[in-house]
């Protein structure tokens, strides 16, 4: 099995931001020049490791504790009147209203209840969903094919985010139980170490893992988005908006872009994403319900309260995932291919055809 896994990295058309070119001499066939290596435009001399090697996957992992660690952490009192607003309407009205309540009856200390949950269960998610996002992309573009991988790199893209975001809520789920049981049951417990013997206590291991299965409704979705909205949205933005190809775009400038497109796409993650997320926060305040059970008693409409404050939270929080994991790659010199081309046989393929 892992023979054969290296074998596709090897052969994946996104193994490399290098291709080689054979050249043959005058006599023919036999007397051929040494292959030449062409990096492509935006590849950086002097990578700190090979594309698609396992440093490659764990330095991707460790971009996406970062990127997710950090993002999630910072934004704690925003998602915290989020889940008060989607779990207790009635008593907080709106966004203002909630944060206005919350201080009054806890403090400002109160509106960061649930760190370290947020934390620990978000940068433990991040290392899984980025780095197997980068190994199952490597490994389904090697099943298509270089042209395949092209003409369908928005379900490669698909396949490989749903795929990463499947593993990466198994690691998520302990610590997001914990975060919304503190945020949305006042006096139950402020903090993680108080918080985890009492939910063990009551509800045995079934306590961090029954929210699970709208975990993955709320977070194979919202991921799916995530990564084919911003790569497609990146691609775009260097076509038609950039008035200058990525290769003669500064760092600087290559990461504004990505951050304009990690904001796009991110609005789009809490629309798909919103009701499932509402399941969750409901589901882990009430002890020994379903998902179903929860979704029934909300109804349709109250599944979408707290829109507002997630489309803000979501939007900034994967503009700037995105902004810190293009930035770690930049630091530590790691390979950063371009928006991908079509392929040489394919364009002859379509011009052959009339198609081009």
């Amino acid at each position: 099995m892992f023979q054969s896994t290296l074998d596709i990295v090897k052969n994946s058309s996104y193994r490399s931001p290098f291709f080689r070119a054979h050249c043959e001499g005058a006599e023919g066939p036999k007397s051929l020049v040494p292959s030449r290596t062409i990096a492509a435009a935006s590849a950086a001399q002097g990578d700190s490791c090979e594309f698609g090697s396992t440093k490659y996957f764990l330095l991707c992992g460790w971009g996406g504790i970062l990127s997710c660690g950090i993002t999630h952490t910072g934004v704690v009192p925003l998602d915290l009147v989020k889940c008060r607003l989607q779990v207790d309407a009635a008593k907080y009205k709106n966004l203002f209203h909630g944060f206005k309540v919350t201080v009054a009856e806890e403090g400002v200390r109160g509106l960061a209840k649930g760190w370290a949950p947020t934390f620990f269960g978000y940068s433990m998610q991040g290392a899984c969903k980025f780095g197997f996002y980068e190994f199952f992309k490597v490994i389904y573009s090697g099943v298509l094919g270089e042209e395949n991988s092209y003409l369908w790199r928005t379900s490669l893209y698909l396949a490989a985010s749903a795929s990463a975001e499947f593993i990466a809520d198994i690691a998520l789920s302990p610590m997001e139980a914990v975060k919304v049981k503190i945020q949305t049951s006042p006096g139950f417990a402020n903090t993680l170490r108080e918080a985890v013997p009492k939910m063990y206590a009551e509800e045995g291991m079934n306590a961090f893992f029954k929210s699970l299965v709208p975990l993955w409704c709320r977070q194979i979705p919202y991921t799916m988005m995530k990564f084919a909205c911003f790569e497609r949205t990146l691609e775009m933005l260097y076509k038609y908006v950039v008035p200058k190809p990525r290769s003669e775009c500064s760092k600087g400038e290559q990461l504004v872009v990505t951050f304009a497109a990690g904001y796009i796409a991110g609005v789009f993650c809490a629309i798909v994403s919103h009701p499932a997320d509402t399941v969750v926060s409901k589901l882990n305040q009430e002890k020994g319900a379903t998902a179903i059970d929860v979704a029934r008693k909300l109804g349709f409409a109250a599944m979408w309260k707290g829109l507002g404050p997630r489309i803000i939270m979501i939007g900034t929080l994967t503009a700037a995932q995105w902004f810190i994991y293009d930035f770690v790659k930049v630091a530590l010199r790691m390979p950063r291919p371009p928006p991908p081309e079509m392929p040489e046989s394919l364009k002859k393929k379509l011009a052959a055809q009339g198609k081009l």
